[in-house]
């Protein structure tokens, strides 16, 4: 099953061009479902990587440099510190265990806490005020904290980053330069961190995918580059949002 991961790549980066919700919104729920959560967020953070430079090349024209600095720089630092979070957690050997209808079942600190933040962004996708949700431009600081930090630990920021940009005065291709460059300065921060504490085998065993997943992500890149507009595609946004609930409520529960 895990060749449907770049033809999902494919559309997930195509889409990323239309909607509020980035790559990783996607891929990281995607990528749980085959691999340990470490090793998922790590793998779908390199094909983040990845498009994120390809695309950053045919849109980097347009990114606004005075919203770049003073949200991605507070982002680099919070996804430093996101990123050393999933690093410890990964580490940590606690495990919660308990009983569902007669189940003896377990989960782990890094499970549910990566179930918590998934969930969170289901919410995003699902409740219609908090898609309507925006900030206004002076809490650009804050936001790359907060967008940050979830980049790190989990690899989920497009939407935070989303709330705190949409009102910050930029074009429709600002507004996408600009999300990408910012997203590329959490990837470059975090994805360092994310090698330093893992066999890198794990990697090296998985390269046929990873490249297949991110030649998709080009593709879908280049297709969403001549339709530069950013759309909400409201149905789709709802589907996404539902799949995003299931992966947490089962990563929670160590079912998966």
């Amino acid at each position: 099953m895990e060749y449907l991961i770049p033809v999902i790549a494919l559309f997930a980066s195509l889409l990323t061009f239309f909607s509020g919700f980035g790559l990783g919104t996607i891929m990281v729920p995607v990528f749980l479902l085959f691999f340990p959560v470490e090793l998922a967020i790590t793998l779908s953070g390199i094909v983040h990587l990845l498009n994120n430079m390809f695309k950053i090349s045919l849109v980097w024209k347009f990114i606004d440099k005075s919203v770049l600095l003073r949200f991605g720089l507070p982002a680099l630092l919070a996804a430093f510190l996101g990123a050393q979070l999933l690093s410890e957690l990964a580490d940590s050997k606690e495990y919660i265990n308990y009983s569902i209808a007669g189940y003896d079942r377990q989960t782990s600190v890094l499970k549910l806490s990566i179930a918590v933040l998934l969930f969170v962004f289901a919410m995003v996708e699902l409740l219609p005020f908090a898609k309507k949700f925006t900030v206004s431009r002076d809490k650009l600081i804050l936001g790359g904290l907060l967008s940050g930090f979830g980049g790190g630990l989990s690899g989920h920021q497009g939407a935070l980053r989303t709330i705190f940009l949409v009102k910050a005065g930029m074009s429709a291709e600002g507004f996408i330069a600009t999300g990408i460059s910012i997203a590329l300065i959490v990837d470059l921060t975090r994805i360092p961190i994310y090698f330093s504490g893992m066999d890198l085998s794990s990697i090296t065993n998985n390269a046929s995918l990873l490249i297949s997943a991110t030649l998709a992500a080009f593709i879908g890149a280049l297709i969403g580059r001549f339709y530069l507009k950013k759309v909400k595609i409201a149905a789709l946004q709802t589907l996404v949002g539902v799949l995003i609930l299931l992966v947490a409520v089962s990563l929670g529960l160590g079912i998966i």
